[in-house]
């Protein structure tokens, strides 16, 4: 699998990453240990979490696996903080006090003594972004934290957060990103680039919509299905997403490949895009998203989904005439 630099930094990952979002709830520990294999395999190296995903369950799940399937220093481990675990003091936010409690957790939990990338998990409007950023700061010259990268901020705040003045940079942005959501390209995305993030996109499937499983009915094994995830996928359920599906559907059968691929392959390729974040059910689902590895859009059928699923641009983000 083909790697790339994240951001502005000499951090290379895998150009797709493994999401385990699921992990610890609806996959279990010999799935995960499956998943990961198959995808160190494929030569995947990013590894996506959060300390709030399954409740921490995912972190410890992923920690298990560590040597016993795939050597710690083959993959690139990511982690999340700030979303509220508990109820104290220190559960949940981006003061400093509750950033490196939820280090220390993560750590605890993945049974690792550092984290390659730490991500801000949303934007706290209680805290001072100096007061979070100082967090990471002291976390990379802890060696707890190699580098640092934020998630879910629009496009001033992450500007604000890349203009406060810090010792180690931040490098990565992950955002919801796909032919389905490309609210990004407004502002997030030309702010990522000139302040020389990467961006790293969740739900780059359109929440599995992209896949074309949904265009007859809701499969019962599927997370649209499912009683916690079922409000998730909806919201990409209309008729806008219903024709774009149908575009993605239509190109997948002309190249001979999966609607799966197609719709990874035009997200990966992306400007400012390094490595989407895939979250599979199972084994099969991932297997299916490495496939798209060895595809690469014609330029014609990326420029037929970049008209399906064009968005409007106003004033300011489209220039004056």
């Amino acid at each position: 699998m083909e790697q790339r630099y994240l951001g502005r930094s000499g951090l290379r990952v895998s150009r797709t990453a493994l999401g385990t979002m699921t992990w610890g709830r609806d996959t279990d520990a010999d799935e995960a240990a499956t998943q990961l294999m198959a995808f160190a395999d494929a030569g995947g190296t990013l590894v996506d979490t959060a300390d709030v995903y399954s409740e921490g369950e995912a972190e410890r799940l992923l920690g298990t696996l560590l040597d016993e399937v795939v050597p710690r220093d083959e993959l690139v481990l990511a982690t999340k903080a700030v979303a509220r675990r508990t109820e104290g003091p220190f559960g949940g936010g981006a003061s400093r006090g509750a950033l490196l409690s939820a280090l220390d957790g993560s750590l605890r939990r993945i049974g690792v003594d550092h984290i390659d990338l730490w991500q801000l998990h949303a934007w706290d409007a209680g805290v001072p972004i100096e007061e979070s950023l100082s967090a990471l700061d002291h976390a990379i010259s802890s060696g707890k934290v190699r580098y640092a990268g934020i998630s879910n901020y629009s496009g001033w705040q992450l500007a604000t957060a890349a203009l406060t003045p810090t010792t180690f940079p931040l490098i990565s942005t992950q955002v919801e990103y796909s032919l389905l959501e490309r609210g990004i390209e407004r502002e997030v995305a030309p702010a990522a680039r000139h302040h020389g993030l990467g961006l790293l996109p969740w739900a780059p499937l359109g929440r599995g919509v992209l896949t074309g499983k949904y265009r007859n009915g809701t499969p019962p094994d599927s997370r649209g299905a499912s009683a916690h995830f079922a409000g998730y996928v909806e919201q990409h359920r209309n008729e806008r997403a219903a024709r774009i599906v149908q575009a993605v559907s239509t190109a997948a059968e002309g190249l001979g490949t999966s609607a799966l691929c197609v719709a990874l392959a035009w997200v990966r390729d992306r400007p400012g895009v390094i490595s989407p974040v895939v979250g599979a059910r199972d084994t099969n689902q991932l297997i299916a998203s490495l496939e798209a590895e060895e595809l690469t859009l014609p330029p014609a059928i990326r420029a037929a989904l970049d008209d399906v699923s064009a968005i409007e641009l106003g004033y300011p983000e489209r220039p004056m005439p």
